[in-house]
């Protein structure tokens, strides 16, 4: 059993002695011990080295040796040395010692009364009269601060059990009051503690009731069993009738003790025979099971962090007990021992470790408490993990060095020996919570899935080697400069990672474990998330946060030296690589997901286990994911042209899976993506396009200029393919790209010139033809980036195909009368001809208002003589005086001129017009000038009727206000003065003197 407590007695009566003791009180190095002959003795303990015997006590709580002999116990004077013996301190026993400190007093009772005596001199200085049949008392001491002023000061409280009553005196600081509280109880009160400065505990004889004082109220404390419950409701074990309830005569001495501790948090523990309550310091019950007490204790106290409670049957014993588990952790046998006196505080930090005092009749004991440390590794030697978290979990961090570090050692041994249980599950998930070393727990895997850890307990993370670095082996054995072992080496030892067993773990245990790995290694890729970066780079948390950092590491230490930007990507690829072939083995249908994001998993590992299994798409995705794009296109291609058609899965066949591919690689790889484009694009051309089309960000970011030659070298249709969507849908402005379509566009139309070296497919009917030909002339209208003159120079000049495309560059480049010979004289198209000049036309206008000219400008220079010719008077002179051998044609120029007069110089065109025509054709022309020169007469009128408007107006705005806010009046308002008026300022009369109005 755990030893927590080494008993050692320091005052023992000798054999001629015939008093016995009754009381006793210990405060700083000071213990009174009160006897049954009313003597006081006061004694004087000494600090002692801790006692060199590691055996156990014998049945007269002597110390016995390794080999179990007798060790003489140490003189009594080297423990604690007497001072004084106040010989007639009380006339008969003294049954309970306490001290008031503030007010320098103690605190007796003997012969049923309550007596205070000076602390110091220990002379009687007032006996309690009222205490008169008292039974027990209890004393505590608080800072209250003062309801009216906030002043915080020392109140202590004295109560004191008296048959039925319960009365309560006070000290301020050091005045005692005058009030004396009496509160009445259902029965007498046997024992009292207090749970607060103004709540108290009274033990009845059938159960527990809690005391406010200040304001007398009294409330029953529910319990089971003896505990006791509600007035007239539970019967006690002894025919009790609950807490208002009177005892059965002459039998109530014999009921069983009530008891009661302070607990830490403010909690109590409460017991009576062997059931026991928890409640908190409002007296509500604790969610908390009871102690398994196999008899009744005797005495109970709390010695921090343990429960103590004192078996005085037989040969007398005192058992410690953790407060949460309620396990037994030490049995301590001490001859006839009846009392256990804690010395206060005896619930906080400030008691750690100083132990506490058993009393006899004859003897007292010195409980020395052993190095908190040594009791969680005696606990953790003993497999007793359980327990160990519990009182780690109950100290405070400044009690022990690293605390949470030796809490978490402990848990990965628990999980360890959960494991060796067969219990994964468990063991997996206390792994997870305490984010174990991934090497950890790997290692208790077979070689399957822990590879070359699992071969040999050695193996470890690849990571640089230091002068100050050690490997888990060597830190575990570390010794401290007093020979100790350190906190962490010794619970760490022995090693957590060796394996014992490994033949074991197979068939469905394998699974079953496998199972629970894959989610602890889960868990650990979302840690290493916040501290490496997809590309293996640490982020600022890794600076952050070492202490985090060293928890990836099989070290109990991990130095101060860790290059964590090679041991850190090590652990994500062991995790990595690790995981994948965990879901190979128990989940094979998750590993695809694991390539599909940013992962470390180890190449080699993963391909030689997917090819085995004949994973190809996973396979492909894991390529991706590490960026081995070549190997992922090859095996792409492979399967896709057939090669490995018997073995390759149907998604892989064919084109398809590349194109995707191919889409998704980043523009920086366009060696690779124009090297494996090839082969899709060959075999079908329309879906291999969309590696360059699609409306990603990859396709619009790619070397425009190295595909254009990339496809130009497979089939010049592709590169027209690419160069049309650049152009029109991405707004591609570069003139090499335009001056290249039109290239391919016009070497597409003429291929049979170009000289045999050119290969254009046939066109397959006159509506592709006709279509290439559309696509041209439209190019060449919309478009603004191309040579003009390396167009002209490539169209052929005499090919009727290729006439408009020639007229369209002509207008381009401001040839407009070529351009109109080209529509008039070698097409003969008198309709786009038309057209060509409505165009022309309708630009100049939209030219000319752009730069700020009157909309009827144009319009009145047609009735100008000195105005410069129209695009349609040049229309019109090459039809009414073309060039030779041409002759003039009448229908069109008439035509022109009854739809268009009204846009010609009227002098320069009836110069054209012969004298011999007949004035009746001409007549559809002058209706047409009449008409246009009316509409410029009624225009003027309409826009000077506008203005007059616009001035009265104006006018009206300026003289009468009319339209602005407020009805001012504008100039029309006026101020009336008259002798009675005065200023509203400074009230005097206006009169005659000089008025300024604001326009406000």
């Amino acid at each position: 059993m755990l030893s927590a407590f080494t008993a050692r007695p320091i005052v023992e009566l000798k054999q001629r002695d015939k008093s016995k003791i009754e009381s006793i009180l210990a405060y700083g190095d000071r213990l009174l011990v009160g006897l049954n002959t009313g003597s006081l003795r006061i004694y004087r303990i000494n600090d002692e080295p801790a006692p060199t015997q590691s055996g156990p006590l014998d049945s007269d709580g002597k110390g016995t040796g390794t080999d179990g002999q007798d060790e003489p116990s140490p003189p009594p004077s080297t423990a604690v040395d007497l001072l004084r013996e106040v010989e007639k301190f009380s006339t008969k026993a003294i049954q309970q010692l306490a001290m008031v400190k503030e007010a320098n007093l103690l605190i007796s009772l003997s012969d049923s009364a309550v007596s205070i005596h000076d602390l110091q001199e220990y002379t009687l200085q007032e006996h309690l009269t009222r205490t008169k049949g008292a039974t027990t008392f209890a004393v505590t001491s608080d800072i209250i601060k003062d309801a009216s002023t906030g002043v915080p000061s020392i109140v202590t409280r004295l109560a004191v059990a008296v048959k039925r009553r319960l009365l309560i005196w006070s000290w301020q600081d050091t005045e005692l009051s005058s009030d004396v509280t009496e509160i009445t109880l259902a029965s007498a009160a046997k024992f009292l503690t207090w749970a607060r400065a103004t709540t108290i505990i009274c033990g009845l004889s059938a159960g527990y009731v809690m005391v406010e004082v200040e304001k007398a109220h009294v409330v029953d404390i529910v319990g089971p069993g003896s505990i006791g419950g509600a007035s007239g409701s539970d019967t006690s074990r002894l025919g009790g009738v609950g807490a208002a309830g009177m005892g059965y005569m002459g039998m109530g001495s014999w009921g069983p003790k009530s008891l009661a501790t302070r607990l830490t948090d403010g909690n109590l523990l409460l017991a009576r025979d062997i059931n026991t309550l928890f409640i908190d310091a409002d007296g509500a019950p604790l969610p908390t099971r009871q102690i398994p007490w196999s008899t009744a204790p005797d005495a109970l106290a709390f010695s921090y962090p343990f429960i103590l409670a004192l078996n005085s049957t037989a040969k007398g014993t005192v058992e410690v007990r953790n407060p949460e588990t309620h396990t037994l952790l030490q049995t301590i046998p001490l001859l006839h021992a009846t009392q256990i006196h804690v010395p206060p505080p005896n619930v906080s930090l400030a008691h750690a470790g100083k132990g506490f005092l058993v009393v006899s009749e004859r003897c007292i004991w010195r409980m020395a408490a052993t190095d908190y440390g040594a009791q969680v590794d005696e606990l953790v030697a003993l497999e007793r993990f359980d327990e160990a978290i519990s009182l780690l979990n109950l100290l405070e961090d400044a009690l022990l060095d690293d605390k949470f570090g030796r809490l978490r050692m402990i848990q990965m041994r628990k999980a360890r020996s959960l494991f060796d249980a067969q219990k994964y599950r468990d063991a997996l998930d206390l792994f997870t919570d305490v984010a174990a070393p991934p090497e950890t727990v790997i290692r208790l895997y077979p070689p399957s899935i822990a590879g070359d850890l699992s071969a040999t307990a050695e193996a470890r993370i690849p990571r640089p080697h230091t002068a100050a670095s050690e490997t888990a082996s060597t830190a575990s054995s570390r010794r401290t400069e007093g020979g100790a072992v350190s906190d962490a080496a010794s619970v760490a030892s022995p090693r957590l990672g060796a394996v014992s067993d490994r033949a074991r773990l197979e068939g469905d245990d394998l699974l079953e474990a496998v199972g629970g790995l894959c989610s602890f290694l889960a868990d650990h890729r979302r840690r290493l998330q916040r501290f490496l970066t997809p590309d293996g780079t640490l982020t600022g948390a890794a600076t952050e946060q070492p202490a985090e950092l060293a928890k990836f590491l099989d070290a109990p230490s991990p130095t101060a030296n860790e290059d964590w930007a090679v041991v850190l990507p090590g652990v994500a690829r062991l995790v990595d690589t690790t995981l994948f072939k965990a879901y190979m083995l128990a989940r094979p249908g998750l590993a695809g997901s694991l390539f599909r994001i940013a992962n470390f998993c180890d190449p080699d590992v993963v391909n030689r286990k997917l090819l085995e299994t004949g994973r190809y798409g996973e396979l492909v995705d894991f390529f991706h994911g590490k960026k081995l794009h070549r190997p992922a296109l090859e095996l792409l291609r492979r399967f896709g042209q057939g090669d490995g058609a018997g073995e390759a899965p149907p998604p892989l066949r064919g084109p398809r899976r590349t194109i995707a591919y191919l889409q998704a690689i980043p523009a920086a790889e366009i060696d690779l993506i124009l090297e494996f484009a090839a082969w899709p694009l060959r075999e079908d051309a329309e879906a291999g396009m969309q590696i360059f089309l699609a409306d990603t960000e990859n396709a619009e970011t790619l070397p425009r200029d190295r595909v254009v030659a990339f496809l130009h070298g497979i089939d010049d249709t592709l590169a027209v393919t690419y160069l049309e969507h650049i152009i029109h849908e991405l707004n591609d402005l570069t003139p090499a790209f335009h001056q290249r379509l039109v290239h391919l566009y016009l070497e597409r139309l003429d291929w049979r010139n170009d000289g045999p070296d050119r290969h254009w497919p046939d066109f397959r009917s006159e509506a592709e033809r006709t279509d290439w030909q559309e696509r041209l002339l439209v190019f060449l209208r919309t478009s603004q980036q191309y040579s003009t003159a390396k167009a002209l120079n490539l169209i052929p000049r005499d090919d009727p195909e290729f006439y408009e495309a020639r007229a369209l560059v002509l207008s381009k480049m401001g040839q407009h009368k070529q351009a109109l010979e080209i529509y008039v004289f070698k097409l003969q198209d008198h309709e786009k001809a038309e057209e060509y000049c409505n165009q022309i036309h309708l630009a100049q206008e939209t030219a000319a208002a752009s730069s700020a000219v009157a909309p009827s400008s144009a319009t009145r220079s047609s009735f100008e003589d000195d105005a410069p010719p129209s695009i349609y008077h040049t229309l019109l002179s090459l039809y009414l005086a073309p060039p030779p051998p041409h002759q003039p044609d009448w229908a069109p120029a008439l035509h022109l001129l009854s739809k268009h007069g009204s846009r010609l110089p009227a002098s320069s065109t009836l110069n054209l017009i012969p004298e011999t025509l007949p004035i009746h054709d001409l007549e559809s022309y002058f209706r047409g000038r009449i008409r246009a020169a009316n509409s410029l007469v009624h225009q003027g009128r309409v826009v000077m009727g506008l203005q007059k408007v616009e001035r009265i107006r104006t006018q009206a705005t300026l003289l009468l206000g009319e339209g602005l806010p407020g009805e001012s009046g504008a100039r029309s308002r006026r101020v009336l003065i008259t002798d009675e008026r005065v200023c509203g300022v400074c009230h005097r009369r206006l009169g005659g003197s000089a008025i300024s109005v604001m326009p406000e």
